[in-house]
């Protein structure tokens, strides 16, 4: 029994679904998931009632009424997926599927129902009625992939006859719109299409997103935000979205930034911060397909890579790197090989173009992207002159259920692990990792297993494990060490080309009690201390106070954080 919720239609009203396969995939059995729903007090006697059977896995209800609620399923093997609309208080009409698609395919996707707000709190899909029309309308909001970049829209939808009509549409040429909210909910019933309201988003890709009020019939917009540029000093940055080609001839998409005022002429090329996460898919149609808009405004987050256009380098944001398993192949059975070719692309792109110097482009990823990171300096050295890997897995074999298990895909797992790989590793790496990671494939002895394989090896690395943090980092401390490891390691092993160097250059007798020192001032910035008191080894997020007269006079609340290296 799993995914136990109350509808939102009805009061006091639970269902819940209950598997067939026992929760294995590999179980054949028909059919696979059954949706069961029951008053939360039944009467004596009162058995669960059978709300729908599903073949495929169960996705989820969005509710209406009796008379009409869809049920999603999915199977992640093949990616297909389907809509069902069932009417949950009638048993004499029988379910229907409205929608049976590839959820790879965001060309084809018909959008999701809008809901409205319950008197109860609760939300509920919402219907609209068309004057001298007896139809049952819903309202389909969808994100609008088009080979263009993503044009949102939203249709009048007839849920019989399965007619569509489109009411409104993003602007395509300079905006990005966006369908946030129905308005128009106050009153109980259903709404009238004349009398619709939304909310809307609209931004560009230099204009800070706004929000409005949209009304029909004329679709008169009124403004509600007048939201000031949240970093002017890069107001006038670079964005395009670029497309480019594999070398099997899947194509491929980037977001290319460049610094503001940055002159090709004058400024020759740039070093190039390339930040990346890889994507599963089953055909290379889908992986092909372009996704995201050029419009979109560049929202900057507190450890984004576009901070480092403040630092005048190019970034290749989110350049596409599909791991393609078509047929009966996994998409991991040529990992390396195709995580090689995207990047080769890409880079190769960059530099075509003359915005980034062919040694100072550098690498890196969160998470799935850190992976990415490790396996591209382990297998690809030549594009990289540094990479910055940020809560990552290195190890497979650590995870050995995630695709095929580790003992019917042995030498898969152990080929595309990066810890398997580590002697190859010649380029500088920054390992950052929170203490308190609970993502269960991202465990911090990960980086702390990768980071001993490495030093061993004599990689030149650095390992940051962040006190208190879990697989996102949320302290401000935290945020500022993070930026402040990043950019020292930026500079040193990327914008000054010393991507050549190794371990063996280094001292490493005199790194052997080295401590990993953060600095957290409450001024917002962050310095390292001198290495030269290493006669002790203090426990990992201990905490102490240290004098002032060791800092700069104007450093107020002044807390270290030591984390031995060698220790851990």
């Amino acid at each position: 029994m799993r995914s136990i919720h109350w509808r939102p239609d009805k009061p006091s009203t639970l269902y819940w679904v209950e598997t067939q396969d026992g929760g294995d995939a590999k179980v054949e059995v028909s059919p696979r998931d059954i949706i069961y729903t029951n008053p939360a007090e039944p009467l004596e006697g009162e058995q669960p009632e059978i709300l729908h059977k599903l073949d495929l896995r169960y996705g989820g209800v969005a509710w209406c009424d009796d008379s009409l609620a869809l049920v999603y399923e999915s199977w992640y093997k093949t990616r297909r997926t389907r809509t069902w609309v069932i009417s949950p208080g009638s048993r004499d009409t029988s379910p229907r599927i409205l929608f049976d698609r590839s959820y790879e395919d965001v060309y084809s996707d018909p959008g999701s129902p809008m809901l409205r707000r319950t008197e109860a709190g609760t939300y509920v899909i919402a219907k609209v009625n068309k004057e001298n029309d007896g139809g049952s309308y819903l309202l389909l909001n969808g994100s609008g992939a088009t080979p263009e970049g993503n044009i949102p829209f939203l249709d009048l939808f007839e849920i019989n006859t399965g007619t569509k009509e489109r009411i409104w549409q993003s602007d395509k040429e300079i905006y990005f719109e966006t369908v946030v909210a129905l308005m128009s909910d106050q009153n109980v019933g259903d709404i009238h299409l004349n009398q619709l309201k939304i909310l809307t988003s609209k931004e560009s890709k230099t204009e800070n997103t706004q929000y409005y009020i949209l009304s029909w019939p004329h679709q008169r917009a009124c403004q509600l935000t007048n939201f000031p540029h949240p970093y002017p000093q890069l107001a006038s940055l670079h964005k395009e979205m670029i497309r480019y080609q594999r070398k099997d001839g899947v194509q491929l998409t980037a977001t290319l930034y460049l610094p503001p005022n940055y002159d090709p002429s004058k400024d020759g090329s740039l070093p190039c911060l390339f930040w990346s996460y890889p994507g599963e898919f089953k055909s290379k149609d889908a992986a092909g397909q372009v996704r995201g808009s050029p419009n979109e405004f560049p929202g900057i987050g507190p450890t984004s890579p576009l901070l480092w256009l403040a630092r005048r380098f190019a970034i290749l944001s989110g350049p596409t790197i599909p791991i393609i398993g078509e047929g009966e192949e996994e998409a991991n059975d040529r990992y390396v090989e195709q995580l090689i070719a995207s990047a080769e692309a890409a880079v190769e792109e960059v530099i075509r173009r003359g915005v980034a110097h062919p040694n100072k482009i550098a690498v890196g990823g969160h998470s799935y992207g850190a992976f990415m990171t490790a396996n591209l300096l382990a297998h690809a050295p030549h594009l990289f002159s540094c990479g910055i890997a940020r809560s990552g897995a290195y190890n497979r074999t650590l995870t050995p259920l995630d695709f095929r298990t580790l003992w019917e895909a042995t030498i898969t797992y152990i080929e595309m692990s990066p810890f398997m790989s580590a002697n190859k590793i010649k380029k500088p790496i920054l390992l950052i990792h929170g203490e308190e990671d609970n993502n269960s494939g991202t465990l911090t002895m990960q980086s702390d297993r990768f980071f001993n394989a490495l030093k061993g090896h004599g990689a030149l690395c650095r390992l940051v494990v962040l006190p208190f943090e879990s697989h996102g980092y949320a302290a401000r401390e935290s945020i500022m060490h993070v930026l402040w490891e990043t950019d020292r390691w930026l500079q040193k092993y990327c914008v000054s080309n010393t991507s050549d160097a190794t371990a063996s250059e280094v001292d490493l007798d005199k790194k052997d009690c080295e401590l990993e020192k953060k600095v957290v001032t409450s001024g917002g910035f962050s310095l390292e201390l001198d290495n030269s008191d290493c006669s002790r080894h203090v426990q990992r997020s201990s905490l102490c106070k240290i004098n002032q007269d060791e800092l700069v006079s104007n450093l107020a609340e002044t807390v270290i954080v030591e984390m031995p290296l060698c220790c851990i």
